[in-house]
């Protein structure tokens, strides 16, 4: 399995959770740094940070590592899984099986999720703290980060008090490259202003033919219910639900999550999907 960080601009580091989980299933797994991430290559180019440009590279990879669909497996979470979903849009013939983790097939229907469901859930002194912050678009404020971990990050990218985040999580955030995630996604924490906010795959799902599984959790802030409609819409699909997650359910759900990604491995190669 190859597996794609989340993001843009994160490093695999969080993804060490995988240590803890593939080598006792003996699923062999590998992860890097996409361009521009700490342990990639960095060059200040902006117009390398395409979606195109990084599928390519994923191919780049996969051709370095020998795999193709008699064993090749594509994981990706959350930025990863939008470039898991292009990648087997444009080369699922090399792909034995695809896994997309906690990202929605429309960063318009996201935004919308985040408007429509997650804010009004926020404290409303909070949110209108941050409304006002964003009408400034007063994004480097410290007050602005402070609210944004507190009352959104707390509640729907995980949920463990801040002192029990796990440590692989911390250096992923302290090593993330800010430039590649503010140009494809603008600086809002809740709405996309980059090239990211026209991104849209919902009508193209049903090509996806490979065995596909969608992965959403509970207290995600992609709606789970579209992920598993996700499943629903590719050929060969499977929903893995982690109840008690939120979008790193590595870490806030992780039997569920792990044990269905194995056993999706397993049925896949048994041939009893």
């Amino acid at each position: 399995m190859l597996l794609l960080h989340g993001g843009p601009g994160g490093t695999h580091e969080y993804l060490e959770a995988f240590d803890s989980h593939f080598p006792a299933a003996e699923i062999e797994y590998t992860y890097y740094d996409q361009l521009g991430s700490t342990y990639s290559d960095q060059p200040d180019e902006p117009e390398l940070w395409t979606i195109a440009r990084f599928v390519e590279e994923i191919e780049q990879v996969r051709r370095a590592r020998h795999l193709d669909a008699s064993n090749f497996y594509l994981y990706g979470h959350s930025w990863g899984g939008i470039l898991a979903l292009e990648y087997a849009l444009t080369y699922q013939q090399h792909l034995k099986g695809l896994i997309i983790s906690n990202i929605m097939a429309s960063i318009p229907a996201a935004d919308a999720f985040c408007a429509s469901t997650l804010l009004p859930a926020i404290d409303p002194g909070a949110r209108s703290e941050l409304e006002e912050l964003e009408a400034a678009k007063d994004y480097e404020n410290p007050r602005y980060g402070a609210l944004v971990f507190q009352h959104y990050y707390l509640k729907f990218m995980l949920r463990m008090p801040p002192g029990a985040w796990p440590e692989p999580l911390g250096r992923m955030i302290a090593h993330r490259n800010l430039a590649i995630s503010r140009h494809l996604r603008g600086p809002s924490a809740f709405t996309h202003t980059g090239p990211l906010a026209h991104w849209d795959r919902t009508a193209d799902l049903g090509k996806v033919a490979v065995p596909t599984l969608t992965i959403g959790a509970t207290y995600d802030f992609h709606d789970p219910a579209h992920v598993k409609w996700m499943a629903e819409q590719v050929q060969h699909g499977r929903y893995l639900h982690c109840p008690n997650g939120s979008h790193v359910p590595l870490y806030d759900d992780p039997e569920p999550y792990f044990e269905g990604i194995i056993r999706f491995i397993e049925d896949v190669d048994a041939a009893r999907f």
